[in-house]
């Protein structure tokens, strides 16, 4: 007989979902257009949406069978900019491989265009189920088994960095600010060598979930801040640009891809790497996400964005540009002159 979590599964790893999505008003910085973490949070909440079709809600895990949902692996391509008020149409596709140990989703968002259809956003996820630790564990069903994990991360490499043993500083208190860009040892050690930026930051309550792990949407919003950060440490701050050009900053790519836990109240080491500019149009940088345990590093993500510029024309239109060569320099690693 088919019990009722087998036909949940079997939905989840077979059946196609179709939701109406409407992005955050939060996620407009520059006039109406949304910003890339939000057009991830869509995403996320596609691959929520088809979890709650199949019977299976993230509370219900949680609360029902002491399973935490975590999305812990994303690659999403942005094709067509999102504004204010649009509604995505997000079609969720199964893409799970037999003995796979995670769900996996292909997730494509498309929006209207002038009564025309156009395919906005496609997106690959990867999802876990983290077997809850904070309270007495609870029974799930034998379905969910394979999915089911008692620590995130695990199937992909880390750097070089992890495992290595270094000197923490106390540098993160309330009173010292809770985090550094500057003097430090971990982050020296991590940036020796490279054309990076490093930041030391306190885990805080509200980017965590399931009690004490930093979420997806954590390191969305760490991408997002470690970004700003880095372009005014190089002299062409977000606001530089956009006060003397008009410019704007584009992500059409972003990648996460979880290796471990990041815990609440821990210190953690994001370091933004720039790996390439190609034709002065875009450039690719990684992201590395570091905690210290035991006076050793341990990597609990890495990640890449392609970032490039758009000058808008109106409050409505805007076209990219191609970097000149005070940006050039200083993506490069030669602050500009301002």
């Amino acid at each position: 007989m088919t019990t009722p979590a087998a036909t949940a599964v079997k939905h989840l790893l077979e059946t196609e979902t179709t939701v109406r999505l409407r992005p955050r008003f939060e996620g407009s910085n520059i006039n109406t257009w949304i910003g890339f973490k939000h057009v991830n949070y869509l995403v996320e909440e596609a691959v929520l949406e088809h979890f709650r079709g199949a019977g299976l809600p993230s509370r219900e895990l949680f609360e029902e069978y002491g399973l935490g949902l975590d999305v812990v692996g994303l690659d999403t391509r942005i094709l067509h900019a999102f504004h204010q008020d649009d509604v995505a149409r997000a079609v969720v596709v199964p893409t799970t491989k037999d003995g796979a140990t995670r769900f996996g989703f292909s997730i494509t968002l498309y929006v209207e265009r002038d009564g025309k259809e156009l395919k906005a956003v496609t997106s690959k996820a990867e999802v876990s189920l983290r077997i809850d630790s904070y309270l007495a564990p609870l029974e799930y069903p034998a379905e969910l088994a394979r999915f089911a994990v008692e620590r995130l991360g695990g199937l992909a490499e880390p750097s070089a960095h992890h495992g290595a043993k270094v000197a923490v500083a106390a540098n993160t208190a309330p009173s010292a600010g809770r985090g550094t860009t500057g003097a430090d040892p971990v982050l020296a050690r991590l940036l020796a060598g490279d054309n990076a930026f490093g930041w030391k930051w306190r885990i805080p309550y509200p980017y965590c979930h399931f009690n004490e792990r930093l979420a997806l949407s954590g390191y969305l919003r760490q991408v997002e801040e470690v970004v700003d950060l880095f372009l005014a440490d190089r002299g062409i701050s977000i606001k530089t640009l956009l006060d003397d050009r008009h410019w704007i900053p584009v992500v059409p790519r972003s990648q996460i891809q979880f290796l471990d836990e990041a815990l609440m109240e821990e210190d953690l080491y994001t370091v933004f790497t720039v790996e390439e500019i190609f034709k002065d149009f875009t450039y690719t940088a990684r992201t590395d996400f570091y905690v210290v345990r035991d006076g050793r590093l341990v990597q609990t993500a890495t990640g890449r964005i392609t970032h490039g510029y758009a000058v808008f024309e109106n409050r409505r239109d805007w076209s990219l540009v191609g970097f000149d060569e005070r940006v050039v320099r200083a993506l490069s690693g030669d602050r500009a002159d301002g």
